[in-house]
């Protein structure tokens, strides 16, 4: 029996795995997808978590069921490369793998501030959105809370604690000039309008110094606050990052046009962990995860995989609250309620993907 084991129930990973099943496979495989967590849940939504305006099954869903499909829940801790097997932090189970798609996601980027990882809350994973939606509900009247990183994470969970919570005094720090800085500025406008009208509190060029239990320092100023939520980058994967493989600058994996690893071409990566020249994104990753299913529909089966096509990525959305929004459709700039309710569509159908 040869095992195909994915690593990510995520966009990226779902995405290999549902592929993979609208495919004749054959008898002598079989699939196991390795997660923390028993259902795929939708990182795009975790900021209503954060915010408390979504139950936990709202941005859930549960996994295909498939006769040559198991499952393994838990945390990786290490892969080894020459023995072919994955390792697990608290089981003492080893999966040994013939083929590996590596679709584990991103974590936060730190960038050496002192504090920064101890002290404040994250949007990273299910887990630790939950830990972050517990300490912003459960802040007293008139309490702060600062929302570190104005890209599109910061700028939805900064939007949607203040429409869950009217009373909280919210502030965002902006390392640039412009929330947004990678929009139109039709957009850039839209938001910061947004926050004027709803009072939250905007801080450009922030240069955020220390981070401490009570207060975020920046620019030699220091801010008192309850609740420090980080949005201010992402890296790749730990597991990735440990991997003896080619990086690129942001510690990506450099692989082939068939996602492959080189040297280890039975290793694929996706996602936020693979080197691209497109930002990381679930869209990117769910895409990539579609090309891989059908590379590995021929590799299993001994045929050539045909080269995939370019990835043509249809644009970004954002949520401003339950009502408005706003994004780059095909290169076109929208604001408003049109591009909210497209993102909820989306949302709708990822839920209804098998």
């Amino acid at each position: 029996m040869r095992n195909l084991v994915i690593l990510g129930g995520g966009y990226g990973g779902i995405k290999v795995l549902t592929g993979l099943l609208g495919y004749a496979l054959p008898d002598d495989l079989q699939i196991i997808l390795v997660d923390k967590n028993p259902y795929q849940s939708y990182k795009t939504e975790f900021h209503t978590i954060v915010a408390g305006t979504k139950a936990d099954v709202d941005v859930r869903s549960p996994f295909p069921v498939h006769e040559q499909v198991e499952y393994e829940f838990g945390e990786v801790k290490s892969i080894n490369l020459e023995s072919q097997e994955v390792y697990f932090r608290d089981k003492s189970k080893i999966i040994r793998y013939d083929y590996l798609v590596i679709a584990l996601g991103c974590e936060d980027a730190y960038h050496g501030i002192e504090g920064a990882e101890k002290y404040t809350e994250s949007v990273q994973s299910f887990s630790k959105a939950r830990r972050a939606g517990l300490a912003v509900q459960n802040l007293k009247a008139y309490g702060k809370v600062s929302v570190v990183g104005a890209g599109l994470s910061g700028i939805e969970v900064a939007s949607e604690i203040r429409e869950s919570r009217p009373d909280l005094n919210i502030r965002l720090l902006d390392r640039g000039g412009s929330v947004l800085k990678a929009f139109d500025p039709k957009i850039q406008a839209h938001v910061t309008d947004w926050f004027v009208k709803n009072d939250v509190e905007v801080l450009h060029y922030a240069n955020v110094e220390y981070v401490e239990k009570d207060g975020v320092c920046n620019n030699g100023i220091c801010y008192v606050n309850d609740v420090t939520i980080w949005t201010a980058g992402v890296q790749p994967h730990r597991i990735v990052r440990e991997l003896p493989f080619k990086k690129d600058k942001y510690n990506k994996v450099a692989v082939n046009k068939y996602f492959q690893v080189p040297r280890y071409e039975n290793i694929y990566v996706i996602g936020d962990n693979a080197s691209s020249h497109y930002s990381p994104s679930g869209q990117l990753a769910g895409q990539q995860g579609e090309q891989v299913a059908q590379i590995l529909a021929d590799v299993v089966e001994g045929r050539e995989p045909k080269e995939p096509k370019e990835i043509r990525l249809r644009g970004t959305l954002g949520s401003l609250g339950k009502s408005d929004g706003f994004g780059n459709i095909f290169s076109q700039p929208l604001t408003g309620f049109l591009p909210r309710l497209t993102k909820s569509g989306i949302l709708w159908l990822q839920k209804r993907h098998f």
